[in-house]
């Protein structure tokens, strides 16, 4: 494969994995304790990757949960957080201020934070009540984090009785490391060809549904946007026809993430009228994949891991096509503001 390293790769995503016997102590041992509710808080691309536990808890646990902006708490703050609370804050630097101003926010509050981080010694590391600590960077914090907060998600639904096959579905997702990389290697070719396509047009609407939803939204935003600087619409598949739908045109690039969760159908729809329109759709449908050894159930909640898993294989090909290294800012990180 295209600028990849194999052997770093699994190493990340196995450090990221092998966390579940630790995560499901964790939860347990707070919700046993008397804890009420959780909260998923993630700045930027992080809080993005959150979304998809956070909506599986939500349909499927009557564990009370929620998703919200760690700047947006700190100002206007939230009656269910407070002693009882759980929360979960990720960040891959470990550093950043909206998290840290949250983390401090949360425990004054009496809430017990639980942080997931690349690097030991960060402040979001250090202050948390449980730091769980796996080192990674921008090309391999997807598929960890995604997978990580799944595994808060079923840790919670198999505290409260709701989740029989967790020991199944967590051994399915031990074996992903390897998986995934069987996964980006079968993708390669398609991954270029994308790339190709991204390359060529100044603008994409980018939609997903369910699960997939995250990864559209995180790979427009935090990829094409912040990395590429280019002109990108993420729009969940349930609003496309309220109002994203009147910009497809012939030469309009509509790229669109199909997964095997319930919403499913929602993107079916997308996909039939997008394709009568533009003769610029690509779609990336989880169901292509072949998973050596893993249940259909566990692919019901892994479809945003399959996608950033070779979303990062069209990225490799895309910096190069454009001569932009994915680490290039103008202002991210570059200026205060």
């Amino acid at each position: 494969m295209f600028n990849f390293d194999e052997k770093r790769y699994i190493n990340i995503q196995t450090g990221a994995v092998s966390m579940a016997a630790d995560i499901d102590k964790t939860i347990s041992n707070l919700i046993s304790s008397g804890s009420k509710n959780l909260f998923f808080l993630g700045t930027g691309g992080a809080g993005i990757l959150m979304l998809p536990a956070a909506g599986l808890l939500k349909s499927k646990s009557k564990f009370p949960t929620f998703q919200c902006d760690p700047a947006e708490l700190v100002l206007d703050g939230n009656v269910a957080l407070g002693a009882g609370s759980i929360v979960i804050m990720p960040s891959l630097s470990g550093k950043t201020k909206e998290s840290i101003a949250a983390l401090e926010y949360c425990q004054a509050r009496g809430a017990k934070v639980i942080t997931f981080t690349g690097y030991a010694d960060r402040p979001l590391a250090q202050k948390a009540d449980y730091s769980f600590v796996n080192f990674g960077a921008d090309d391999t914090s997807s598929e960890s984090f995604y997978l990580q907060s799944l595994l808060v998600a079923l840790s919670v639904m198999k505290s409260q009785g709701e989740f029989a096959e967790y020991d199944s579905v967590v051994a399915d997702i031990l074996k992903l490391p390897t998986v995934l990389v069987q996964v980006k290697s079968d993708f390669e070719a398609q991954a270029e060809k994308l790339a190709q396509v991204i390359a060529d047009h100044k603008y994409h609407i980018v939609s997903g549904a369910g699960s997939t939803w995250a990864e559209a939204f995180y790979y427009g935003m935090c990829i094409l946007e912040e990395m590429q600087w280019i002109r990108t619409r993420p729009i969940h598949g349930s609003d496309f026809f309220h109002g994203t739908l009147e910009l497809v045109e012939k030469d309009v690039s509509v790229i669109l993430f199909k997964g095997e969760d319930a919403l499913r159908p929602v993107m079916d729809r997308v996909e039939n009228f997008a394709s009568k329109i533009s003769s610029v759709v690509s779609v990336i449908d989880t169901k292509q994949f072949k998973l050596e050894g893993i249940s259909d159930l566990t692919r019901t909640l892994i479809s945003q891991a399959l996608l950033s898993a070779v979303l990062e294989r069209v990225s490799a090909h895309l910096e190069h096509k454009r001569n932009h290294p994915l680490t290039t800012r103008r202002y991210y990180n570059q200026m205060e503001y």
